[in-house]
């Protein structure tokens, strides 16, 4: 098959012809899920659309020549919330929620990943990232918390091309007293006794959501890969912030080459989402839809 495949980089804003670093060894990385609640429609789409490109890279590039890495974030302040709620643990709810989504994935005709790292298994890289950014002026310690120097970073805002008044209006979190600037992101926070922590050099705590796939992306592809894709949620804060922070602390111009989005699935013209209310769950259509139908409707 000709390589002559192009794919839209919302970094440039273009449709452009895919070259990867290297012909022997393509990388892609894809946010995956947070294992909180059962997915639903608007989560599978993202889950089809990069099953498709992976799929479509093998054909060009061979069988196994192509690393896909998609995480399962299994830490986050949604899951212990949820925990609480649920009363459950966080073991038993992050357990049924991926068995769940990767019954999901089997009902979408979605081949398995390369790899799949969970956050909780990379908390050793994620301090010594953090510890590294310190190291480097680019994040700060004040109150046990490590804030990561937006400042510090002269191009952050290039993958979603905002200035600083929509970036800080856009950033879905609250300022808090002990950040610098008002875009300023949490690296690692403090954990209260009972939810989860681990030892860090700022005392017991967590990292920030933003800080996994940094480091999960850097350990299975390297420093800078081809391909990072998600649905277009992501681009702004979390991906935005994956650039900043990988540049930063590893002192390189690029991450990913390639930054690839998919669209939302939209009910009543609305964005699908859990915190709308208008949401499917995929594992109620498993009861009596077929897969491939549903895969076809989010294509």
């Amino acid at each position: 098959m000709t390589r002559n495949l192009k794919i839209h980089n919302t970094l440039s804003g273009k449709k452009e012809k895919f070259i990867p670093i290297n012909n022997n060894k393509v990388g892609m990385y894809v946010c995956g899920p947070t294992v909180y609640d059962f997915p639903h429609i608007g989560n599978a789409r993202p889950l089809v659309v990069f099953d498709v490109l992976f799929r479509l890279l093998k054909k060009i590039y061979g069988q196994k020549k192509v690393t896909y890495v998609r995480n399962i974030t299994d830490l986050d302040d949604k899951i212990i919330n949820s925990s609480k709620k649920n009363n459950k643990s966080i073991e038993e709810l992050t357990k049924t929620i991926t068995t769940s989504f990767h019954e999901d994935c089997k009902y979408l005709n979605c081949l398995e990943p390369t790899c799949e790292p969970k956050a909780t298994e990379h908390i050793k890289e994620m301090i010594s990232m953090v510890t590294n950014l310190i190291k480097n002026k680019h994040a700060y310690e004040n109150e046990k918390h490590v804030y990561f120097s937006v400042s510090s970073f002269k191009e952050y805002g290039k993958l979603s091309n905002k200035n600083s008044e929509q970036l800080i209006a856009g950033s879905r979190v609250e300022v808090a007293k002990d950040k610098k600037d008002p875009l300023d992101f949490v690296l690692w926070k403090p954990s209260e006794s009972e939810d989860p922590g681990w030892d860090s050099p700022w005392g017991r705590g967590r990292p920030g959501w933003h800080l996994e796939c940094s480091v999960m992306s850097e350990e299975f592809l390297g420093e800078n890969f081809d391909i990072h894709g998600g649905g277009l949620d992501l681009v702004f804060p979390h991906h935005e912030n994956e650039i900043a922070q990988s540049c930063c602390a590893n002192n390189t111009n690029n991450f990913a080459n390639y930054w690839v989005h998919n669209g939302f699935v939209t009910f009543d013209k609305e964005k699908m989402s859990k915190s709308i209310g208008n949401i499917v769950a995929v594992n109620k259509l498993r009861e009596n839809v077929n897969g491939q139908v549903v895969r076809l409707a989010l294509l």
